[in-house]
């Protein structure tokens, strides 16, 4: 149900998980003379917030507060109701470590030493080059993993190294998911459960209303937040551009690789509702029961054959958090200031076929009996004419694989159009191309340009190991890339290394930043396999 709104595959949910953590097994040091880990060190420093004072020290050049709580505790009788203040304290807390992720598998997180999984999430990290009082560009990630799992903690996204090498302060938050953080209860609960809807997403405007008060304690600007994500992140982003209670809390927007065009819609939320009601045994005359469910059975029923018949978790329009579909028809009146940053990568589709080793073995006759099983014999005939004269020597593995990646490709085009055409602040679209030589187990194939191998670069975390691979170049893409997202945030216009003038997009040129060891700008690129997904008949 959520997942088929980020494109005409699931590209969100249990392969996109394995995304959170860019793949990373373990840390090492690699041609770098920073610490190895992502474990905090001293010397330490306090800095005082709205609520507290609290401790953080050194992590990968740059200074580190992890574990922090914006929010109150969503257990208990608090459970799938929207997140209470957090109470102050007295003396000064420790911040040295990673705080609790959102409920879900141990085994789809990916931090050094992070907590098990648990309901008392809401926690965030904030890396900054110094608490000085300076004004810094603000960068707020919203972690992959759908709506299902991840965390703020994932190694590869630690922010000290993007944080030190452009003078911004990075924001990672951890929220709720899955059931904990999309069932609603406001149809069935009556007046206690009036307005508890999409609570995993309010959680975030809770981080990010809590970014406007502190931030400016960390040598950031409040003023200046842009909020990115990758994949589930990506759809979390453009969720926030659908929800007025985040206006005036972030000025710039970046979508990597998760266009989430429309949400779901509330008769789909209801029945899930319903679902999970049943499967708990707990009666909609009387919701006292689910405060004293244990946690370990709310992810048992999240998971239940009867629950995921019903549909998924994930946001739903109920036209108050979430006011519309985020770009459709076209995106809220209340973002047309908001610059807009939105791309994937040339070769997404690798990533949720890396388990599936005879794709990568495929010859033509089975590159047809396959999209023919998909789509039906005229239009996988359609398909592969336009998609073979725009790559004349693609073998039927890069075919597929380029047809495959084209949905994501195509919904951030709709994106990056409907953007345009409100004639408010510009959008720009990116292409990240770096080749990653991260081996496919049973194949003599590599990761290529799939999905994810962006997140070690984008926060210039070459150094570590993971889906980016260990070719030497990939440290200079990872430099390429960081800038795109700093200058992005500085300043609301992307700048790529080498490229003299990024220009916005439009529906005539359609100029796209492509990045790679060496960045390029690109009009229309592909432009017959654009003009043929925008003959297809549109969801949306």
């Amino acid at each position: 149900m959520f997942d088929d709104a980020i494109s005409r595959r699931t590209l969100l949910g249990a392969g996109a998980s394995l995304a959170v953590g860019g793949g990373i097994l373990r840390l090492r040091d690699r041609q770098t003379k920073l610490l190895p880990t992502t474990a905090i060190a001293p010397p330490y420093v306090v800095v005082e917030t709205r609520d507290g004072k609290v401790r953080g020290g050194q992590c990968r050049g740059a200074l580190a507060f992890k574990g922090i709580a914006y929010a109150g505790s969503v257990s208990g009788p608090n459970r799938f109701k929207p997140a209470p203040p957090t109470a102050p304290w007295s003396g000064v807390r420790d911040c040295l470590s990673l705080g609790t992720p959102s409920l879900q598998s141990p085994k789809t997180i990916y931090g050094e030493h992070e907590p098990h999984p648990g309901e008392d999430c809401l926690v965030l990290n904030v890396w900054t080059p110094a608490a000085d009082g300076h004004r810094r560009p603000v960068l707020f990630y919203n972690h992959g993993g759908g709506f299902m799992t991840g965390s703020a903690g994932s190694m590869g996204q630690d922010g000290g190294q993007l944080a030190a090498n452009h003078d911004v302060v990075v924001v990672a938050s951890n929220h709720r998911l899955g059931l904990a953080g999309y069932l609603t209860l406001e149809e069935i609960g009556g007046a206690e459960y009036a307005g508890c809807a999409n609570n995993g997403m309010t959680d975030i405007v809770a981080a990010l209303r809590w970014v406007h008060q502190n931030i400016a304690a960390f040598g950031g600007d409040p003023h200046n937040v842009t909020v990115f994500g990758e994949s589930g992140g990506g759809a979390k982003t453009c969720a926030l551009m659908a929800m007025p209670s985040a206006v005036g809390l972030f000025h710039k927007a970046g979508i990597m690789s998760g266009p989430m065009i429309t949400v779901a819609n509330p008769e789909e939320a209801h029945a899930v509702s319903r679902a999970v009601l049943t499967e708990l045994q707990v009666s909609p005359s009387d919701l006292r029961p689910l405060s004293d469910v244990p946690p370990e059975r709310l992810l048992e029923v999240q998971s239940a054959d009867s629950v995921r018949k019903a549909g998924g978790f994930g946001p739903y329009l109920d036209r108050h958090v979430i006011s519309q579909h985020p770009f459709s028809p076209s995106p809220a009146a209340f973002v047309k200031h908001i610059p807009v940053l939105v791309g994937n990568n040339r070769d997404e589709a690798t990533f949720f076929f890396w388990q599936e080793p005879s794709v990568f073995k495929m010859d033509e006759a089975r590159l047809v009996a396959r999209l023919e099983s998909q789509m039906g014999k005229e239009r996988a005939s359609r398909e592969l004419e336009v998609f073979r004269r725009e790559r004349p020597e693609a073998s039927s593995v890069e075919l597929y694989i380029a047809i495959e990646t084209a949905g994501m490709w195509g919904d951030n085009i709709t994106i990056a159009e409907r953007k345009a055409t409100q004639h408010g602040s510009p959008v720009y679209m990116y292409r990240f191309d770096y080749e990653s030589n991260y081996p496919i187990k049973g194949t003599d194939w590599t990761l290529r340009a799939g999905h994810a191998t962006e997140i070690l670069a984008k926060f210039e975390n070459a150094d570590l190991p993971g889906l980016m691979g260990s070719k030497p170049d990939r440290f200079e893409a990872a430099k390429n890339f960081g800038e795109v997202w700093a200058s992005f945030a500085r300043t609301g216009h992307p700048h790529a290394p080498g490229v003299k003038t990024w220009p916005a997009y439009d529906l005539t040129t359609r100029e796209t930043g492509i990045v790679d060891v060496t960045c390029r700008i690109e009009g229309d690129p592909h432009r017959a396999e654009r003009e043929y997904l925008k003959s297809l008949p549109q969801s949306s």
